[in-house]
């Protein structure tokens, strides 16, 4: 990374690090990102990302790992701009099924519309920006723990009550 990327970055970081702590709690992290609408970026994406991105497992976000953290939101600000066709500021279902189809998933237009009645958190009938990003890693998340009990890539499973019950409360997501 050229030494400009690192200071630019620098200076991201301290503008976050209200606290001058050297790390990146949750609460910064939310208060520094924009949804678009006006609205608090969803503690539960920042949670997400904190865990993503949080190799220490410090529970903060240090410079050394701020920067792919910031790769991160870079490149889903750039997808979600490509998906939002009418420049809305918001995914519809629409959006949405094309963005997920892009990304390699076939699923019924049922499906879509519980995606936006589980990610839409403001009863708008789409989704923001961070609920976007959510709901994107929901799904990725899910397919690799649903892709290890696949064992024949058919896309059916096979798996007692207890083992779903693990399978979903061992999530990291």
């Amino acid at each position: 990374m050229a030494v400009q990327d690192q200071q630019f970055l620098w200076n991201v970081f301290s503008k976050v690090d209200k606290d001058r702590s050297g790390a990146i709690s949750a609460n910064e992290l939310q208060q520094a990102l924009s949804n678009g609408t006006w609205t608090p970026f969803n503690p539960e994406t920042v949670r997400m990302m904190i865990g993503m991105f949080d190799r220490d497992q410090s529970g903060n976000i240090s410079f050394q790992e701020f920067g792919a953290l910031w790769k991160y939101i870079t490149d889903w600000q750039n997808t979600f701009r490509s998906y939002d066709r009418d420049n809305s500021g918001t995914i519809d279902q629409r959006e949405l099924q094309t963005a997920v189809t892009s990304f390699g998933y076939r699923l019924s237009d049922r499906f879509y519309g519980i995606l936006i009645r589980k990610f839409d958190r403001q009863g708008k009938g789409c989704i923001a920006f961070d609920d976007f990003i959510q709901c994107c890693i929901t799904l990725q998340t899910l397919t690799n723990s649903f892709r290890a009990f696949d064992t024949n890539r058919n896309g059916w499973i096979e798996i007692g009550y207890e083992q779903f019950l693990n399978l979903v409360f061992s999530l990291k997501a």
